[in-house]
Protein backbone atom coordinates (compact mmCIF):
# COMPACT_ATOMS: atom_id res chain seq x y z
CA UNK A 1 0.00 0.00 0.00
CA UNK A 2 1.24 3.32 -0.76
CA UNK A 3 2.76 5.44 2.31
CA UNK A 4 1.57 3.83 4.54
CA UNK A 5 3.26 1.08 7.18
CA UNK A 6 2.97 -3.02 6.99
CA UNK A 7 -0.47 -2.66 9.69
CA UNK A 8 -3.19 0.29 10.02
CA UNK A 9 -4.99 0.02 13.47
CA UNK A 10 -8.22 1.43 12.91
CA UNK A 11 -10.83 1.54 15.96
CA UNK A 12 -14.77 1.38 15.13
CA UNK A 13 -17.02 0.04 12.90
CA UNK A 14 -16.86 -0.81 9.19
CA UNK A 15 -18.33 2.52 8.24
CA UNK A 16 -15.38 3.89 10.48
CA UNK A 17 -12.95 2.36 8.29
CA UNK A 18 -14.58 3.15 5.29
CA UNK A 19 -14.06 6.80 5.77
CA UNK A 20 -10.64 6.46 6.95
CA UNK A 21 -9.59 4.50 3.72
CA UNK A 22 -11.64 6.87 1.65
CA UNK A 23 -9.74 9.75 3.34
CA UNK A 24 -6.50 8.08 2.57
CA UNK A 25 -7.34 7.28 -0.96
CA UNK A 26 -7.25 3.79 -0.93
CA UNK A 27 -9.98 2.60 -2.62
CA UNK A 28 -11.88 3.19 -5.29
CA UNK A 29 -14.82 5.04 -4.11
CA UNK A 30 -16.60 2.10 -3.01
CA UNK A 31 -17.04 0.71 0.49
CA UNK A 32 -14.45 -1.91 1.56
CA UNK A 33 -13.88 -5.19 3.51
CA UNK A 34 -11.45 -4.57 6.50
CA UNK A 35 -8.23 -6.71 5.60
CA UNK A 36 -7.40 -8.15 8.92
CA UNK A 37 -4.80 -10.16 10.25
CA UNK A 38 -6.98 -13.63 9.91
CA UNK A 39 -8.11 -12.76 6.72
CA UNK A 40 -5.08 -11.85 4.82
CA UNK A 41 -3.47 -15.51 6.47
CA UNK A 42 -6.53 -17.22 5.24
CA UNK A 43 -5.65 -15.80 1.50
CA UNK A 44 -1.92 -16.09 1.47
CA UNK A 45 -2.67 -19.65 2.46
CA UNK A 46 -4.42 -19.95 -1.30
CA UNK A 47 -1.56 -18.08 -2.66
CA UNK A 48 0.67 -21.41 -3.17
CA UNK A 49 3.80 -18.55 -2.84
CA UNK A 50 5.19 -16.85 0.24
CA UNK A 51 4.04 -13.42 1.40
CA UNK A 52 6.50 -11.79 0.52
CA UNK A 53 7.47 -12.73 -2.89
CA UNK A 54 7.50 -10.06 -5.63
CA UNK A 55 4.91 -10.86 -8.53
CA UNK A 56 5.78 -7.47 -10.33
CA UNK A 57 6.70 -3.61 -10.06
CA UNK A 58 4.07 -1.13 -10.66
CA UNK A 59 3.87 1.82 -12.64
CA UNK A 60 3.68 4.82 -12.17
CA UNK A 61 4.76 4.28 -8.87
CA UNK A 62 6.89 1.59 -10.04
CA UNK A 63 6.34 -0.06 -6.35
CA UNK A 64 7.07 -3.49 -5.63
CA UNK A 65 3.67 -6.17 -5.37
CA UNK A 66 4.03 -8.64 -2.84
CA UNK A 67 1.65 -11.68 -2.52
CA UNK A 68 0.78 -9.92 1.01
CA UNK A 69 -0.32 -6.53 -0.22
CA UNK A 70 -2.17 -8.74 -3.40
CA UNK A 71 -3.91 -10.57 -0.48
CA UNK A 72 -4.55 -6.84 1.28
CA UNK A 73 -6.53 -5.63 -1.83
CA UNK A 74 -8.07 -8.56 -2.62
CA UNK A 75 -9.77 -8.81 0.56
CA UNK A 76 -11.05 -4.99 0.25
CA UNK A 77 -12.06 -5.71 -2.85
CA UNK A 78 -14.60 -8.63 -1.62
CA UNK A 79 -12.62 -11.26 -2.90
CA UNK A 80 -12.33 -15.08 -1.81
CA UNK A 81 -9.11 -16.75 -1.19
CA UNK A 82 -9.75 -19.27 -4.59
CA UNK A 83 -8.83 -16.06 -6.49
CA UNK A 84 -5.77 -15.25 -5.77
CA UNK A 85 -3.97 -17.78 -8.11
CA UNK A 86 -5.76 -16.11 -11.04
CA UNK A 87 -5.22 -12.37 -9.25
CA UNK A 88 -1.79 -13.52 -9.29
CA UNK A 89 -1.46 -14.32 -13.12
CA UNK A 90 -3.50 -11.48 -14.20
CA UNK A 91 -0.63 -9.30 -12.69
CA UNK A 92 2.01 -11.11 -13.82
CA UNK A 93 0.55 -10.41 -17.40
CA UNK A 94 0.16 -6.74 -16.92
CA UNK A 95 3.77 -6.55 -15.58
CA UNK A 96 5.09 -8.09 -19.14
CA UNK A 97 6.22 -5.30 -21.51
CA UNK A 98 3.99 -6.11 -24.19
CA UNK A 99 0.82 -5.03 -22.04
CA UNK A 100 1.99 -0.86 -21.45
CA UNK A 101 0.92 -1.06 -17.83
CA UNK A 102 2.57 2.41 -17.57
CA UNK A 103 0.96 4.09 -20.24
CA UNK A 104 -2.29 1.98 -19.23
CA UNK A 105 -2.23 4.00 -16.05
CA UNK A 106 -1.00 7.14 -17.31
CA UNK A 107 -3.36 8.02 -20.27
CA UNK A 108 -6.07 10.34 -20.92
CA UNK A 109 -7.90 7.56 -23.13
CA UNK A 110 -10.66 5.49 -20.89
CA UNK A 111 -8.77 1.73 -20.57
CA UNK A 112 -8.55 -0.34 -18.11
CA UNK A 113 -6.87 -4.42 -17.78
CA UNK A 114 -10.12 -6.41 -18.98
CA UNK A 115 -9.22 -9.87 -17.49
CA UNK A 116 -10.49 -13.01 -19.42
CA UNK A 117 -10.37 -15.75 -18.22
CA UNK A 118 -10.60 -19.54 -19.67
CA UNK A 119 -10.47 -23.25 -18.82
CA UNK A 120 -11.44 -24.79 -15.22
CA UNK A 121 -10.49 -23.01 -12.89
CA UNK A 122 -13.69 -20.75 -14.29
CA UNK A 123 -16.12 -22.68 -13.46
CA UNK A 124 -14.43 -24.04 -10.27
CA UNK A 125 -14.46 -20.24 -8.64
CA UNK A 126 -17.71 -19.20 -10.17
CA UNK A 127 -16.99 -16.85 -13.25
CA UNK A 128 -19.86 -15.87 -14.78
CA UNK A 129 -19.47 -16.77 -18.59
CA UNK A 130 -22.73 -16.81 -19.75
CA UNK A 131 -25.99 -14.51 -19.23
CA UNK A 132 -24.67 -10.74 -18.28
CA UNK A 133 -21.35 -11.86 -17.75
CA UNK A 134 -20.08 -8.24 -18.19
CA UNK A 135 -22.20 -6.63 -16.08
CA UNK A 136 -22.89 -6.43 -12.13
CA UNK A 137 -24.26 -9.44 -10.09
CA UNK A 138 -21.68 -11.77 -10.13
CA UNK A 139 -19.18 -12.22 -6.84
CA UNK A 140 -15.70 -13.38 -9.07
CA UNK A 141 -16.11 -11.08 -11.88
CA UNK A 142 -16.68 -7.62 -10.09
CA UNK A 143 -14.34 -8.48 -7.17
CA UNK A 144 -11.79 -10.09 -9.51
CA UNK A 145 -11.72 -6.93 -11.76
CA UNK A 146 -12.21 -4.94 -8.85
CA UNK A 147 -8.92 -5.96 -6.99
CA UNK A 148 -7.08 -5.24 -9.63
CA UNK A 149 -8.22 -2.10 -9.99
CA UNK A 150 -7.29 -1.54 -6.14
CA UNK A 151 -3.67 -3.09 -6.60
CA UNK A 152 -3.07 -0.04 -9.86
CA UNK A 153 -4.58 2.20 -7.11
CA UNK A 154 -2.56 1.50 -3.98
CA UNK A 155 0.46 -0.09 -5.07
CA UNK A 156 0.85 1.53 -8.71
CA UNK A 157 -0.51 5.23 -7.58
CA UNK A 158 -2.55 5.01 -10.59
CA UNK A 159 -5.49 8.08 -8.77
CA UNK A 160 -7.52 9.23 -11.02
CA UNK A 161 -7.55 12.51 -11.53
CA UNK A 162 -3.89 12.33 -10.38
CA UNK A 163 -1.29 9.64 -12.83
CA UNK A 164 -4.86 8.19 -14.19
CA UNK A 165 -5.72 11.29 -16.64
CA UNK A 166 -8.62 8.96 -18.47
CA UNK A 167 -10.68 12.53 -19.68
CA UNK A 168 -13.62 11.05 -19.13
CA UNK A 169 -12.97 7.95 -17.94
CA UNK A 170 -15.16 4.43 -18.10
CA UNK A 171 -17.30 2.13 -15.94
CA UNK A 172 -14.93 -1.00 -17.12
CA UNK A 173 -12.20 0.45 -14.81
CA UNK A 174 -14.15 -0.56 -11.97
CA UNK A 175 -14.02 -3.75 -12.76
CA UNK A 176 -13.94 -5.69 -16.63
CA UNK A 177 -13.40 -9.29 -15.98
CA UNK A 178 -15.33 -12.45 -17.64
CA UNK A 179 -14.70 -16.36 -18.46
CA UNK A 180 -15.30 -17.34 -22.07
CA UNK A 181 -18.36 -19.65 -22.68
CA UNK A 182 -16.54 -22.55 -23.77
CA UNK A 183 -19.76 -24.91 -23.49
CA UNK A 184 -21.96 -22.51 -25.93
CA UNK A 185 -18.90 -22.14 -28.46
CA UNK A 186 -19.00 -23.59 -31.90
CA UNK A 187 -15.63 -22.98 -31.76
CA UNK A 188 -12.36 -23.90 -29.98
CA UNK A 189 -11.89 -21.70 -26.54
CA UNK A 190 -9.38 -18.97 -27.05
CA UNK A 191 -6.57 -20.61 -24.87
CA UNK A 192 -6.69 -23.11 -27.06
CA UNK A 193 -6.18 -21.25 -30.11
CA UNK A 194 -3.36 -19.73 -28.16
CA UNK A 195 -1.41 -23.36 -27.94
CA UNK A 196 -2.47 -24.16 -24.20
CA UNK A 197 -4.04 -27.49 -23.82
CA UNK A 198 -7.47 -27.55 -22.91
CA UNK A 199 -7.63 -28.54 -19.90
CA UNK A 200 -5.47 -25.64 -18.86
CA UNK A 201 -6.29 -22.37 -17.04
CA UNK A 202 -5.19 -19.54 -18.34
CA UNK A 203 -5.88 -15.55 -17.64
CA UNK A 204 -5.26 -12.91 -20.59
CA UNK A 205 -5.04 -9.14 -19.78
CA UNK A 206 -6.31 -6.66 -22.44
CA UNK A 207 -6.26 -3.07 -22.65
CA UNK A 208 -9.82 -2.34 -23.07
CA UNK A 209 -11.83 0.87 -23.74
CA UNK A 210 -15.26 0.09 -22.73
CA UNK A 211 -18.10 -2.04 -24.98
CA UNK A 212 -19.79 -1.46 -28.33
CA UNK A 213 -23.44 -3.41 -28.17
CA UNK A 214 -23.88 -5.17 -31.65
CA UNK A 215 -27.59 -6.10 -31.66
CA UNK A 216 -28.40 -7.58 -35.21
CA UNK A 217 -31.59 -9.28 -34.82
CA UNK A 218 -32.31 -9.94 -38.27
CA UNK A 219 -29.70 -11.31 -40.43
CA UNK A 220 -30.24 -14.94 -41.21
CA UNK A 221 -26.88 -15.61 -42.46
CA UNK A 222 -23.27 -15.44 -41.76
CA UNK A 223 -22.28 -12.86 -43.98
CA UNK A 224 -25.25 -10.76 -42.85
CA UNK A 225 -24.17 -10.80 -39.51
CA UNK A 226 -20.27 -10.21 -40.24
CA UNK A 227 -21.68 -6.43 -42.28
CA UNK A 228 -22.62 -5.72 -38.68
CA UNK A 229 -19.34 -6.29 -36.90
CA UNK A 230 -17.15 -5.25 -39.55
CA UNK A 231 -19.07 -1.91 -39.20
CA UNK A 232 -18.26 -1.80 -35.83
CA UNK A 233 -14.63 -2.42 -35.82
CA UNK A 234 -14.37 0.22 -38.36
CA UNK A 235 -15.64 3.50 -36.54
CA UNK A 236 -13.63 6.83 -36.41
CA UNK A 237 -12.32 7.08 -33.05
CA UNK A 238 -11.48 3.80 -31.66
CA UNK A 239 -7.41 4.18 -30.75
CA UNK A 240 -7.49 0.50 -32.70
CA UNK A 241 -7.82 2.95 -35.99
CA UNK A 242 -5.15 5.14 -34.84
CA UNK A 243 -2.39 3.10 -33.69
CA UNK A 244 -3.62 -0.71 -34.34
CA UNK A 245 -3.52 -3.48 -31.57
CA UNK A 246 -5.69 -6.28 -30.77
CA UNK A 247 -9.64 -5.04 -30.77
CA UNK A 248 -11.80 -8.09 -29.14
CA UNK A 249 -14.83 -8.99 -30.30
CA UNK A 250 -17.27 -10.70 -27.78
CA UNK A 251 -19.49 -12.64 -30.00
CA UNK A 252 -22.94 -14.14 -28.21
CA UNK A 253 -23.51 -18.27 -28.69
CA UNK A 254 -26.83 -17.82 -31.04
CA UNK A 255 -24.50 -15.49 -33.34
CA UNK A 256 -21.48 -17.82 -33.24
CA UNK A 257 -23.93 -20.47 -34.26
CA UNK A 258 -25.20 -18.52 -37.18
CA UNK A 259 -21.51 -17.81 -37.98
CA UNK A 260 -20.55 -21.61 -37.34
CA UNK A 261 -23.43 -22.82 -39.19
CA UNK A 262 -22.55 -20.55 -42.18
CA UNK A 263 -19.15 -22.61 -42.39
CA UNK A 264 -17.47 -19.94 -40.44
CA UNK A 265 -14.54 -21.48 -38.59
CA UNK A 266 -13.21 -18.97 -35.96
CA UNK A 267 -10.40 -17.74 -38.50
CA UNK A 268 -12.70 -17.45 -40.89
CA UNK A 269 -14.64 -15.00 -38.69
CA UNK A 270 -11.26 -13.30 -38.24
CA UNK A 271 -9.78 -13.31 -42.18
CA UNK A 272 -13.21 -11.60 -43.30
CA UNK A 273 -13.20 -9.30 -41.15
CA UNK A 274 -9.31 -8.20 -41.60
CA UNK A 275 -10.83 -7.60 -45.46
CA UNK A 276 -14.27 -6.15 -44.92
CA UNK A 277 -13.49 -3.73 -41.73
CA UNK A 278 -11.47 -0.90 -43.61
CA UNK A 279 -12.24 2.79 -43.39
CA UNK A 280 -12.42 5.05 -46.46
CA UNK A 281 -9.20 7.16 -46.52
CA UNK A 282 -11.96 9.93 -47.18
CA UNK A 283 -13.71 9.48 -44.10
CA UNK A 284 -10.81 10.78 -41.88
CA UNK A 285 -10.11 14.69 -41.54
CA UNK A 286 -6.73 15.59 -43.51
CA UNK A 287 -5.62 16.85 -40.08
CA UNK A 288 -5.89 13.20 -38.48
CA UNK A 289 -4.37 11.46 -41.91
CA UNK A 290 -1.36 14.08 -42.00
CA UNK A 291 -0.76 14.59 -37.31
CA UNK A 292 -2.03 11.24 -36.30
CA UNK A 293 -2.25 8.03 -38.99
CA UNK A 294 0.70 8.81 -40.95
CA UNK A 295 2.86 9.00 -38.32
CA UNK A 296 1.48 6.11 -36.04
CA UNK A 297 1.23 3.85 -38.39
CA UNK A 298 3.43 4.63 -41.55
CA UNK A 299 3.56 1.39 -42.83
CA UNK A 300 0.11 1.73 -44.01
CA UNK A 301 1.11 4.66 -46.68
CA UNK A 302 4.54 2.93 -47.44
CA UNK A 303 3.63 2.48 -50.86
CA UNK A 304 0.96 5.89 -50.96
CA UNK A 305 -2.19 7.20 -50.37
CA UNK A 306 -4.00 3.98 -48.72
CA UNK A 307 -7.88 3.51 -50.31
CA UNK A 308 -8.92 2.58 -46.54
CA UNK A 309 -7.91 2.02 -42.94
CA UNK A 310 -7.85 -1.20 -41.04
CA UNK A 311 -7.96 -1.37 -37.52
CA UNK A 312 -6.04 -4.26 -36.93
CA UNK A 313 -2.57 -5.43 -39.30
CA UNK A 314 -3.53 -8.80 -39.51
CA UNK A 315 -6.50 -11.26 -39.22
CA UNK A 316 -4.76 -12.41 -35.92
CA UNK A 317 -4.75 -9.58 -34.15
CA UNK A 318 -8.55 -9.54 -33.78
CA UNK A 319 -9.10 -11.12 -30.32
CA UNK A 320 -12.78 -13.45 -30.78
CA UNK A 321 -14.17 -14.66 -27.49
CA UNK A 322 -17.90 -16.37 -27.08
CA UNK A 323 -19.53 -14.71 -24.30
CA UNK A 324 -23.09 -14.03 -23.19
CA UNK A 325 -26.54 -16.09 -22.70
CA UNK A 326 -29.63 -16.30 -24.96
CA UNK A 327 -30.12 -13.20 -26.85
CA UNK A 328 -28.84 -11.93 -30.38
CA UNK A 329 -26.24 -9.01 -28.82
CA UNK A 330 -22.97 -8.97 -29.81
CA UNK A 331 -20.35 -6.55 -28.09
CA UNK A 332 -17.10 -4.93 -29.77
CA UNK A 333 -14.42 -3.74 -27.39
CA UNK A 334 -11.61 -1.50 -28.68
CA UNK A 335 -8.31 -1.33 -27.16
CA UNK A 336 -5.52 1.01 -26.19
CA UNK A 337 -3.49 0.05 -29.56
CA UNK A 338 -0.33 0.72 -28.16
CA UNK A 339 -0.20 -2.22 -26.07
CA UNK A 340 -0.72 -6.16 -26.63
CA UNK A 341 -2.86 -8.89 -24.58
CA UNK A 342 -0.86 -11.04 -22.67
CA UNK A 343 -1.68 -14.58 -21.69
CA UNK A 344 -0.57 -16.28 -18.29
CA UNK A 345 -1.19 -20.06 -16.90
CA UNK A 346 -3.24 -19.76 -13.83
CA UNK A 347 -0.97 -22.19 -11.38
Amino acid sequence: MRNIEDQVQVEGTEETVYEYFLSKGWTDGLPVIPPTIERVEAFLAQAKVASGDILGVIPPQWAELTVEKLAVNAIMAGCKPEYMPVLAAAIKGMCDPAFNLYGVQATTNPVGPMLAVNGPVAKRIGLKADTGALGPGWRANVTLGRAIRLVLINVGGGTPGDMDRATQGMPGKLFFCLAENEEASPWEPFHVEKGYPADTSTVTVIGASGSLNLIDQGSLDAEGLLKTFASALSVIGTNNIYFGGDPVLLISPEHADTLSKGGFKKRDVKEHLFNSACTPIEHFSQDNVERVLMKRRPHLFEKGMPGCIRPIDEADDLIVLVVGGPGKHSAFVPTFGVNRSVTRIIS
